[in-house]
């Protein structure tokens, strides 16, 4: 059986467990929202922890909070960012709008655990710290979960961009490695030029490589922080110097580059900079579909589709079929890109919710990019170490597609034009012949003079045959 207290707010009493850090306000958050059984993001988690430490140094520094509470919640903040008392973070992501609920979740967690250091009780009706009076001093729903969405996704971008790094690095390996294999190269899921492997696989490097650019510009808007403009953006309740004080701070406990808002309204009312951001992790995950998708292609089979590249032995595939291995990490990595990017179109849609001088579809803007990020840096990561590292050349089959490639006359087209060379193409498939045979059968061409221009190789160099 579980043990309760009983905690008061403005609406009247309410049963808490009796170990909990959280109060009153919590209580009835959980009450009222038990929607997904999800709880706050550690990122989240970390960014509002962050805040509230802050701003007590912030505040003692400047006056206006004594020295002990400030130092408890101070305590408390760096036991909240080490990872300690995570389990008393337990609203729902879908709650009332704005995050009033997550907001007075840290702030009871905070204070009563700064009561604690302090020497009460959680069961005490004297303690000194007050939620509202002094972890949230000169602090709103309104400016700390904005900044908190800006905070967390800041907490893991160095990590997010050393993954994407690491599978840029890891590919061009690959491509470097692969660059001497001359292959058939497919437009519409069609035979096409040819094309070198390395020079296919390094486009998927290059690929992210840009990718890392823009979600790198994205991120700056971020770096700019609301926090100061209170209720409305007016800074009401806050110290003249408090906005500028916190930017410092928080640079400097984090290492963060951060900088003022210079319209506090404006980085209250708009999302903006979340959902730009948002839209670069979508734009990031459609990359990583078109190249999961190239793997399962081209490693489809192995013995009756393309199989020009097979997937590392990772688990069994099949509960029925023995010896069955299917390229799991890239199914994978495809479920992981279209979460992000479902997660992207709710990001998107409360982006454009907000209202006046506040957006109330904050929690989950906060929720899902939180979540983005962390799907994002765990498929890449696995499907880099686990796939890509130990992907496998079958350099026969590669060689075996190109040798029966009838598009292969397309580098006559020069030499013998364009209708000769669909004619010649046409006989070569329908016969099931080279475009050598059918070339010299046609008379169209001397043996030597053929064999220079049909150097497969060369032809991935560019240029015009003669």
């Amino acid at each position: 059986m579980t043990e309760y207290r009983i905690e008061k707010d403005s609406i009247g009493e309410v049963k808490v467990p009796k170990n909990a850090l959280y109060a009153a306000q919590t209580q009835r958050a959980v009450e009222n929202f038990p929607i997904s059984g999800m709880k706050p993001m550690p990122a989240f988690i970390w960014s509002m922890a962050l805040i509230k430490r802050a701003a007590a140094e912030v505040h003692k520094d400047i006056g206006l909070l004594d020295e002990k509470v400030a130092d408890a919640i101070i305590q408390a903040g760096d036991e909240i960012l080490s990872g300690q008392h995570h389990e008393h973070f337990v609203v729902d992501p879908f709650q009332a709008g704005a995050g009033t609920s997550h907001n007075m979740n840290t702030n009871e967690v905070m204070a009563n655990r700064a009561n604690q250091i302090l020497g009460f009780s959680v069961e005490d009706s004297d303690k000194p710290v007050h939620p509202n009076d002094h972890v949230n001093m000169a602090q709103s729903t309104n400016d700390t979960i904005p900044t908190a969405i800006r905070l967390g996704v800041l907490w893991r971008f160095d990590e997010l961009i050393e993954t994407l790094q690491h599978f840029v690095d890891v590919t061009n390996g690959k491509a470097e490695e692969w660059d001497d294999v001359v292959k058939t190269g497919r437009t519409h899921l069609q035979d096409a030029v040819p094309i070198r492997l390395g020079q296919e696989v390094g486009a998927w490097a290059k690929a992210i490589e840009r990718q890392i650019e823009k979600v790198t510009f994205a991120a700056e808007g971020l770096r700019r922080l609301g926090i100061g403009g209170t209720a409305a953006g007016t800074g009401l309740n806050a110290h003249p110097d408090y906005h500028g004080r916190m930017i410092t701070k928080i640079s400097e406990l984090t290492g963060l580059e951060l900088s003022e808002s210079d319209d506090l309204f404006e980085s209250m009312q708009s999302m903006q900079d979340a959902v730009f951001f948002s839209a670069a992790l979508r734009n990031l995950a459609m990359d990583f579909t078109r190249i999961s998708n190239d793997v399962r292609l081209l490693s489809a089979g192995p013995t009756t589709g393309i199989a020009e590249l097979t997937c590392p032995t990772v688990q069994p595939g099949s509960s029925i079929m023995p010896g069955k291995v299917n390229p799991v990490l890239a199914e994978m990595l495809n479920q992981s890109m279209y979460h992000v990017m479902g997660n992207d179109t709710t990001v998107n849609m409360c982006g454009a919710a907000g209202q006046f001088e506040l957006n109330v579809m904050m929690p989950i803007i906060s929720h899902n990019l939180n979540e983005m990020m962390q799907v994002m840096i765990g498929s890449v990561r696995a499907f880099t170490d686990k796939l890509m590292a130990g992907l496998i050349l079958n350099r026969e089959n590669a060689e075996s597609w190109l040798s029966r490639n009838p598009i292969l006359v397309t580098a006559l087209n020069p030499i013998i034009g364009y209708n000769n060379g669909a004619a010649v193409a046409k006989k070569a498939l329908a016969e099931g012949k080279s475009v050598r045979e059918v070339v010299l059968e046609m008379g169209l061409m001397e043996a030597a003079d053929l064999d220079e221009a049909l150097d497969a190789y060369a032809m991935t160099e560019g240029g015009i045959r003669s």
